[in-house]
């Protein structure tokens, strides 16, 4: 065979910007009009679906409970430091 293999847009297409489990970038190329490839997310369809009951907060990082957990960290401090003082 003497005829060339026409790589060039292959070669010059965008990568997926995905980490690989090793820690490496993916190296495929990214599918057109996205930034990861098919088996990175890029596919339609792909992902969790709608109404995924896996992925209800179950309250432990919300900004109240947060809060709550400073002030209580304050209180202690606070109730430390008066003990201390006696």
């Amino acid at each position: 065979m003497t005829h060339q293999r026409n790589t060039g847009p292959m070669r010059t297409s965008p990568r997926c910007g995905a980490k690989t489990r090793k820690g490496t970038p993916c190296q495929a190329p990214a599918l057109s009009g996205k930034a990861r490839c098919r088996m990175h997310g890029g596919a339609a369809g792909s992902g969790a679906p709608k109404g995924n009951q896996n992925a209800l907060k179950h309250g432990l990082h919300t900004k109240e409970a947060l809060a709550l957990r400073k002030h209580v960290r304050e209180l202690l401090r606070n109730g430390k430091e008066l003990i201390e003082k006696f």
